[in-house]
């Protein structure tokens, strides 16, 4: 990867992010803050640094609450999470009505937004009218083809992709899939924080729960949904008694029942964003096995790169951004049946006792990647949209 300096108008833009620091930033979010550590929290958590950083996730009902409430708390410097907190039993309408008011007292309390981000369009309904400088759609996924999402969710994307002022795409698949219905896209993958996951190579002790599973070790780490491939896991452990598979994450949307079950896969639940480099120190190889159905046309998985800045060989199945971004590079291994995957694993176990065969192309590779240089190209563009508004909103000058 070639890296090129920071054109005039990217510092220029630099500097102007450097002067927002009371400005209000809004992200409306479907994921939770301490739900999994991931794009949302590494950018809002920079954005904070030039921004008020207002996190605004799903709201929660409590039996006890007369009205509704909004819970505010501080989770870094620069952003607080706002929860929004219902009584039960809310029709979608009083639901939409409650949210709007909390939104509302928001404005009346911080000020207008400049910022109105969007992760989700379900939002949509309850927030639209804030009248924010630039409204930011950063489409993670495509989320409609998720298994129980929303009927609603394509009508008020179309209303999200109508309004907002710039998209940004997690992928280059899904910039591929959206550039036709919005004139301002840009594909910014998910990228790396490298000297947290670099530890990973430098690991002495490991985690209680894993440090008496034998090895070889083969890891996954992440949400464990309908992405994952489990009969494709089931049997590959099936075939190799003698490997141990290391599963690391909640269970969301899939029943436990639905997860194979040998002696030689171990589930160790979630783990937080800082005790994944010990986990992923004590493994050989490090696994993708994703199903290939519609939830993972689009993906672009942060953990590639992540696992790849621990120094662990990858295998995945054939994701779409995985082979187009990782599919050349010799410590990545890409396979679809059992019996590929199996292959795939015994030449990536090989490749993990002799690191010089193809860490320094990682390194090389990874050296182009960060979330500061993602964050710092987004904020150019969003500041190339609040420029205009700026110049909108001022008064004109009388003419003769």
């Amino acid at each position: 990867m070639i890296l090129f300096p920071e054109s005039q108008r990217e510092l220029a833009a630099r500097s102007r992010s450097a002067s927002r620091r009371n400005d209000l930033l809004i992200c409306f979010s479907h994921l939770r803050w301490d739900f999994v550590f991931q794009r949302p929290q590494h950018l809002m958590t920079r954005f904070g640094k030039t921004y008020r950083v207002l996190f605004f996730e799903e709201p929660i009902e409590r039996a006890e609450l007369p009205e509704p409430e909004l819970d505010r708390r501080t989770v870094a410097p620069g952003v607080e999470v706002a929860t929004p907190l219902l009584p039960p039993g809310l029709d979608d309408e009083a639901r939409t009505r409650a949210l709007r008011a909390l939104v509302d007292h928001v404005v009346a309390t911080d000020g207008r937004p400049a910022v109105a981000w969007y992760y989700t369009p379900m939002m949509v309904p309850f927030s639209f009218h804030l009248g924010a400088g630039c409204v930011v759609y950063d489409c993670m996924d495509e989320l409609a083809n998720f298994r129980f999402a929303p009927p609603e969710l394509l009508a008020l994307e179309q209303r999200l992709l109508d309004r907002a002022d710039v998209v940004f795409t997690g992928g280059y698949s899904l910039y591929e899939a959206k550039r036709q219905r919005h004139g301002n896209v840009h594909p910014f993958p998910s990228s790396v924080d490298l000297a947290h996951f670099m530890k990973a190579r430098s690991v002495d002790a490991q985690p209680a729960d894993q440090a008496d599973i034998p090895g070889p070790r083969f890891g996954f780490y992440g949400v464990i949904d309908e992405r994952f491939d489990t009969a494709l896991l089931d049997a590959v452990a099936a075939q190799r008694p003698d490997w141990s598979f290391v599963m690391l994450g909640p269970v969301v949307k899939i029943s436990e029942d639905e997860l194979p079950r040998r002696d030689n896969i171990h589930y160790l639940g979630g783990k937080t964003y800082e005790e994944l480099p010990a986990y992923l120190g004590g493994w050989d190889v490090a696994l993708m096995p994703f199903a290939i159905n519609a939830a993972t046309r689009f993906i672009s998985p942060t953990k590639t790169p992540e696992y790849l800045a621990g120094g662990r060989p990858v295998v995945s199945t054939p994701i779409a951004d995985v082979k187009r971004h990782y599919g050349n590079i010799t410590g990545v291994r890409i396979a679809r049946t059992p019996e590929q995957f199996l292959a795939a694993c015994d030449a990536a176990l090989e490749l993990s006792r002799d690191t010089d065969r193809w860490l320094p192309e990682v390194d090389l590779l990874l050296s182009g990647q960060s979330w500061d240089i993602t964050q710092a190209r987004m904020a150019g563009l969003i500041d190339q949209v609040l420029a205009a508004d700026t110049r909108r909103l001022q008064p004109q000058a009388a003419t003769a």
